[in-house]
């Protein structure tokens, strides 16, 4: 079939089983063709035309258990499916002071049990790579009993499907439960979420992901030749790579081999470095007690700028790693004007705060410029060695002039590090800020109700204004006319609300219902303030998590750096830092530096990664121009670097 129709590419998306049967196939190619030849199933000139077939791979699957990506296709969907029914979960076990023990999918593969973990905060997960020591059942219920005894009306246990004791006897999810029940007489329940995590429609983050990878596939496809090896493109970071196909296969199976022969250490170290840092913030946030003895270090946490989803969730994990550290730790409430106001308390608890939306510290837009004496008075008051500062455009311009204050103000002479959080993700040195995905997704999902309710209409065009400062651009409506002459018949404009001050929502609203008379009619909508409420997103719960504890250990390591005899002073470029996913890695990079990447006059970084999709969308839109390919991906070997 493919010789008759001219197909020399294939581009294969699927699990680990279909990408090494496309491998095979492509293996075999040549002694297939020669066998079609002799049995007169093909001509001489078509095996010619035909004579090697080029092969590129795309990961699709939930599980997330193909070594050499971060993130398969699939999978953060699938996550969303199983964070809606957890939230669900923990409403009604708070109200009846209720364990549960929720089995998810991963047979073979403990990211979405692990994941789940991370993004509601949950007290014990079981995942295959790495079984949990033997007498766990005496430790589990033991921290089961401390987090009610602390005042916790739930407890949530997250069993992978594939869960596993050292020895390598399955652990089912009505074991944990009758072990709970029997030891310490819980409430408890069992939900098996089952192929309800597959469903649904797909997250913002995968709808992206699957367009990305799709066009990456097709541009190493089309620079491949008969000697290039089957390749599958992968996510590294925010980075589209390609890697050769059977290495990643390998490292695949080897996870496997590693855990049949109980070298369990390797397994979760084959998965690669963001299954392991997950894995290791986990176990930090969940089993390690702080210590008895205090590193006699403080730190102040406070959130700038307007909330957004996910704050709350680096909030708790740097308190509670702060902690782990030995330090005190301080809440600032209402940003600088708090912090300038003495508006500073101890913690009392930061259970739950995983899955809140908007900012429980309250956050403010105020720039602490006019307020260096009294934030001055405060660190001095409150002996604050360090800031941890999250928020958007406005953290990063404060903290800037945190670091100006320092020539008149010594007690401002102390590091600071800055983690983006924003639905705009405005703020230079980071691809992603917290919050952006929470609000893609609110934004995702109200587009496709308006669709939907527009299946039945022909002739119409939606106006949508979505939040974001400065950037967007517009639609022309010569492409809309034509679109209303195919079976479509329908339009959706998203216009950003600031991307020009004389064509206004309205005024577009205005020149298409006049321009589209007789071919298409308009609707307006502005989602305002929706964008940035809603319940965080696992990308955003996980990312402010990981985002709060790695700032943890920065600010830590500065603080014993420009500590001198007791006396912390800090004034060097290095000391005040913003925390960012620069491509394929977390990085901390000095204030100062990102100063000269900004435009200030319209608040974003000069040079925005996410412009380079812009033809991706004109050409999923149907317009009719061409990719700029003159950028040539090499391949890459199988890697197990970090990305934070």
């Amino acid at each position: 079939n493919l010789v008759k129709r001219g197909i020399t590419n294939l581009c294969v998306i699927g699990g680990d089983g279909s990408l090494t049967g496309a491998d095979t196939f492509r293996a075999e190619w040549s002694s297939l063709l020669a066998e079609l030849l002799k049995t007169g199933g093909i001509t001489a000139e078509e095996a010619k035309k035909s004579s090697y077939l080029n092969i590129v791979g795309m990961v699709g699957s939930i599980d997330n258990d193909f070594c050499g990506t971060d993130m398969t296709i699939g999978t953060d969907s699938a996550l969303h499916r199983i964070m809606e029914i957890v939230d669900a979960i923990t409403t009604t076990a708070q109200s009846h002071q209720r364990t549960f023990v929720l089995e998810v999918m991963g047979r073979h593969c403990g990211y979405l049990a692990l994941i789940t973990s991370l993004a509601c905060g949950a007290d014990w997960v079981f995942i295959p790579e790495s079984p949990p020591e033997d007498g766990w059942e005496d430790h589990l219920c033991r921290r089961l009993t401390e987090t009610r005894l602390g005042g916790s009306r739930l407890n949530i246990i997250i069993v992978a499907e594939g869960a596993i004791d050292r020895h390598g006897k399955a652990i089912t999810s009505d074991e944990v439960k009758d072990l709970v029940v029997k030891r310490l007489g819980y409430d408890t329940r069992v939900t098996i979420l089952g192929h309800v995590q597959r469903g649904g429609t797909p997250s913002a983050f995968d709808r992206i992901l699957g367009s990305r990878m799709g066009v990456e596939a097709v541009m190493a496809l089309l620079e491949g030749t008969p000697d290039t090896p089957a390749c599958v493109v992968s996510l590294s970071g925010n980075q589209a790579v390609r890697l050769p196909l059977m290495e990643c296969v390998q490292v695949t199976k080897d996870v496997t081999t590693a855990m049949n022969e109980k070298r369990f250490d390797d397994a979760v170290k084959l998965r690669g470095r963001s299954f392991q840092n997950n894995w290791n913030v986990y176990k930090l946030l969940a089993h390690i007690r702080p210590p008895s003895t205090k590193s006699g270090y403080t730190l102040a946490v406070l959130n700038v700028g307007a909330p957004a989803a996910g704050m709350n969730a680096a909030v708790r994990s740097t308190v509670r790693i702060g902690l782990i550290h030995g330090h005190r730790m301080l809440a600032v409430h209402d940003g600088f004007e708090g912090l300038a106001y003495g508006k500073v308390r101890g913690w009392d608890k930061v259970g739950g705060w995983t899955g809140l939306g908007g900012s429980k510290l309250g956050t403010k837009r105020t720039l602490p410029k006019k307020y260096f004496e009294e934030i001055s008075a405060t660190i001095s008051t409150f002996g604050i060695h360090g800031l941890i500062i999250i928020g958007g455009f406005e953290a990063f311009m404060g903290s800037l002039e945190l670091m100006e204050g320092r020539a008149k103000f010594d007690e401002l002479c102390i590091p600071i590090c800055v983690i983006p959080a924003t639905v705009s993700n405005n703020v230079p040195g980071s691809d992603f800020s917290i919050g952006a995905d929470t609000a893609l997704n609110t934004i995702t999902t109200t587009c496709d109700r308006i669709k939907q309710s527009a299946a039945g209409t022909k002739r119409r065009v939606f106006i949508i204004e979505t939040m974001g400062g400065y950037c967007g651009y517009l639609i022309n409506v010569e492409h809309l006319t034509e679109k209303m002459k195919t079976t479509v018949k329908r339009g959706l404009v998203l216009r950003n609300e600031h991307c020009n001050e004389n064509y206004t929502t309205d005024f577009i609203y205005n020149l298409y219902t006049e321009e589209g008379k007789g071919i298409f009619d308009c609707r307006k909508n502005v989602l305002g303030h929706m964008q940035q409420g809603g319940t965080p997103t696992p990308f955003d719960r996980n990312f402010g998590t990981k985002m709060g504890a790695k700032s943890v250990a920065w600010i830590t390591g500065k603080i014993k750096e420009c500590s001198r005899h007791g006396r912390i002073f800090a004034n060097t470029a290095d000391s005040a830092c913003l925390l960012g996913m620069r491509k394929r890695s977390l990085v901390f990079q000095p204030l100062i530096e990102l100063k000269e990447q900004t435009d200030f006059e319209h608040r974003i970084p000069k040079e925005q990664w996410w412009l380079k999709l812009r033809p991706i969308l004109k050409i999923l839109a149907k317009y009719n121009i061409e990719l700029d390919t003159s950028e040539k991906a090499l391949m890459e070997h199988v890697s197990t670097a970090p990305w934070w």
